[in-house]
């Protein structure tokens, strides 16, 4: 099996700076893909942002030049730079990933438990 563990949530100011990160762990034979989506009360869940392994990057609009994906492919790691946040981002950010576990090779979505993040005006 594989685990997202995110950590990095909490409570940050509007105009400040937060940073997110999800590790990844267990049987993991390759990550293709991880990135972060969030959800706010009432909200369907969204996109926010998408990086694979390449460093290829997808970004929702609403977050585009304010949020930064980067990826430690060592690490199995992404991580998420939230730079100027609006009390609109507030949400559970949850940590996405398509990978594949071994024993059998089989790719799959992965999704981490969320962490919520708090912007104060």
């Amino acid at each position: 099996q594989v685990q997202l563990v995110e950590s990095g949530g909490g409570l940050v100011q509007a105009g400040g700076s937060l940073r997110l990160s999800c590790a990844a762990s267990g049987s993991i034979f390759a990550i293709n893909r991880m990135g972060w989506y969030r959800q706010a009360p009432g909200k369907q869940r969204e996109l926010v942002a998408t990086i694979t392994s390449g460093g290829n990057t997808n970004y929702a609009d609403s977050v585009k030049g304010r949020f930064t994906i980067s990826i430690d492919n060592a690490k199995n790691t992404v991580y998420l730079q939230m730079n100027s946040p609006k009390p609109e981002d507030t949400a559970v950010y949850y940590c996405y990933a398509y990978g594949a576990k071994v024993v059998p090779i089989r790719w799959s979505d992965y999704w981490g438990q969320g962490t919520q993040v708090t912007v104060s005006s």
